[in-house]
């Protein structure tokens, strides 16, 4: 009898529906179908052109379905064991770089978070200032240099340590899901703040810390400027810079290349479509690991992000 109301109920609902609802709503459909294939097209694009013939790729006649379907461009990456050798090298700045950022950000935010911290708002300013204000390029150069960081992974993840946007994400989370009443009863039982924040901030931040580690992981992934202009020997290029290396190397032979005979021609232009090949399976390689993680990670971004963002 009760699934028996239940659907009379569901089915007066659905009649209650104007003319102009269900109007609205199929256009909003309509709208939103428009947007996510405008937004995705590229995407397949790239995936559909890294399997595909390079003479099609070059001559514009991939669209929707691959042609001539290959991994020949697959194979021409990974032929180079600098990418293989690049790939574990971002993984490991990646995963350091990140660690250290948690290390450093967290315990600053909960503490400019507290009140009672003597100078918050003086600390509080001074990491303002350094978002708009910053040494340049080449005084870090020389910080960097006279530290004797060159050419070794502090290079890369020291000077960005902490990300002072990020930072204040983390402090306005702190003050808005850990109430002053909560520290004072742990303080009553004898918990002091370090022990208050590893016992009980940090477990009950696990969405602010994904969010913080999907921040910081994709920026290390995707970082080459730093490494372009700190590291120099090739064996401790991150993948971006090795995978930049190579459609340089690429484009730079083709352009030295002398033609003088009708086979040389040919072989300019089967070259020349397989570096086309190339560029789009370099950036399926080099996004492999962030399409795994960031659908791990972004039921989050609601909880985390929203929250720590929107209240203040």
């Amino acid at each position: 009898m009760s699934l028996q109301r239940a659907a009379s109920m569901r089915k007066a609902k659905l009649m209650k529906r104007s003319k102009g609802d269900i109007i609205f709503d199929a256009v909003i459909f309509v709208i939103l179908t428009v947007i996510f294939l405008i937004v995705a097209y590229p995407l397949y694009f790239i995936i559909i052109s890294s399997f595909s013939d390079p003479a099609a790729v070059a001559g514009g006649m991939v669209v929707w379905i691959p042609i001539k379907p290959n991994l020949r461009g697959y194979e021409e990456v990974f032929r180079n064991n600098a990418v293989v050798r690049g790939f574990l090298n971002s993984l490991l700045y990646t995963s350091v770089g990140t660690l250290l950022n948690l290390v450093v950000t967290l315990p600053t935010a909960f503490a400019l978070s507290r009140k009672e911290f003597q100078g918050n708002r003086f600390v509080t300013v001074f990491y303002l200032i350094t978002m708009f204000v910053n040494g340049g390029m080449i005084p870090t150069y020389l910080v960097v240099k006279s530290v004797k960081f060159l050419d070794t992974i502090w290079a890369l993840i020291v000077p960005g340590a902490l990300g002072v946007y990020n930072m204040f994400i983390c402090r306005t989370y702190f003050k808005t899901n850990l109430p002053n009443e909560l520290i004072e009863a742990a303080k009553l039982d004898g918990c002091g703040n370090t022990r208050f924040f590893v016992s009980i901030a940090l477990p009950l931040s696990g969405a602010l810390i994904a969010i913080m580690v999907l921040y910081y992981g994709i920026g290390h992934w995707n970082s080459y400027f730093s490494a372009l202009l700190y590291i120099s020997d090739k064996n401790k290029f991150p993948l971006q810079l090795v995978l930049r290396s190579i459609l340089i190397q690429n484009e730079a032979q083709l352009a030295q290349q002398g033609v003088s005979t009708a086979q040389q021609l040919k072989e300019q232009a089967r070259r020349r479509e397989l570096v086309e090949l190339m560029k789009y399976s370099l950036i399926i390689v080099s996004s492999i690991p962030v399409m795994i993680i960031y659908p791990i990670i972004q039921k989050y971004f609601v909880k985390g992000v929203l929250i720590g963002s929107v209240k203040g």
